[in-house]
Order: structure tokens, then sequence, then C-alpha cells
């Protein structure tokens, strides 16, 4: 009578480890199905801006004949993010493509006419709109990224992350450089 009972707890136990085994293995699964969500999610608009692009060069090709570097450097940019395989390679080549597009839109304030064209000022805007929209986005990923590290570093939820191979996901980062003062100078030269 008494082995039974035993074996009664025993088998109790084990059904409550295997049942918490099982919560927290499909919690892990519905945080990494969410941070694969939020970068489709990026990835629907960084499809958008990268099809703008060559448009928008094109536009700019007409009047920036002395800026061939910038316009390269977009097209240089535009063509990493199309060969970037992991996601460390594609968040610095995201990263690249939008400094690009800092350096061509502070270019074209240069050139008036290009700024008045319609057609730049329709795909400028709309490559506008997506970068914010992106930035929104990167907001919701970084923090599904966070949510999830931090349960694979909470006790005892690591011990089930290391015995499924559940491995940390990387934030989504900017350069160093974005970081620095901006020197402002309004003389004119």
């Amino acid at each position: 009578m008494g082995g039974l009972i035993t074996l009664g707890v025993f088998l109790l136990i084990l059904f409550g480890v295997v049942i918490y085994t099982v919560i927290i293995y499909n919690g892990f699964v519905a945080l990494k199905n969410n941070i694969e969500q939020n970068w489709s999610n990026i990835d629907v608009l960084l499809k958008q801006r990268y099809d703008e692009l060559p448009k928008l060069i094109k536009v700019c090709e007409g009047y920036m004949q002395h800026e061939q570097k910038t316009l390269e450097a977009v097209v240089k940019a535009r063509s990493m993010v199309n060969s970037a395989q992991s996601d460390e390679q594609k968040l610095q080549a995201q990263n690249a493509l939008t400094d690009t597009l800092k350096s061509l839109f502070m270019v074209v304030e240069r050139y008036p006419d290009l700024k008045a064209d319609t057609g730049f000022r329709q795909l400028s805007n709309r490559i506008s709109e997506i970068e914010d929209q992106i930035a929104d986005r990167r907001e919701l990923y970084n923090a599904s990224v966070t949510i999830y590290n931090t349960r694979l570093d909470q006790f005892p939820d690591v011990m089930i992350a290391r015995i499924f191979n559940f491995d940390r996901r990387a934030l989504w980062k900017i350069d160093p450089a974005h970081r620095q003062d901006v020197e402002v100078n309004f003389q004119h030269s």
C-alpha cells in the first residue's frame, strides 16, 4: 500500500514536471514566432523601400550628375541588402542603406530643381513614410527580442531553453556613429 502511494506521488510529480516543461516550451515557441512575425513585418517594409530606390535614383540621376559617388553608394548598399544572409548581416546592411539614404537626402538639398520635382517629392515622401514605419516596427521587434532573451536567462526557464536549444536573438541596434553629437553650422559659405 505504501509503495502504491509513493508511486502515485512520484507519477503526479512527474506529470507536473512534464506539464510545466510543455508550458515553458510552448511559451518559448510563441515568443520565437512573435519575433519572426515582427521581423517579417519589417521585411515587408524593407522590401517596399528596396523597390522604391531605383525609381528615386533614376529621378536623381538627371539632376545630380556631379554626385555619382552618392548614387553609387545607395546602389551598393541596396545590393548589400539583397545579398545579406544572416540576421546580423541583414541588420548591418539595412543600417548601411539607411545611412546612404540620409546622405542622398543631404546632397539633394544642394539641388533646388530636384527638390521641386514632383516625382522626387512623391518618392522621397513615400520613402520617408516607409522609414517611419520601419522605425516603429523596429521598436516592436526589439521589445519582442528583449522579452524572449529575458525569459532565456530566467530560472527555471533557462533549463528548458538549454534542453531544447533556444538561442538568444540579436536586437536591432543603430550604428555607434549615430550616437555622436551632430555639428550644426548656421553660417553660409
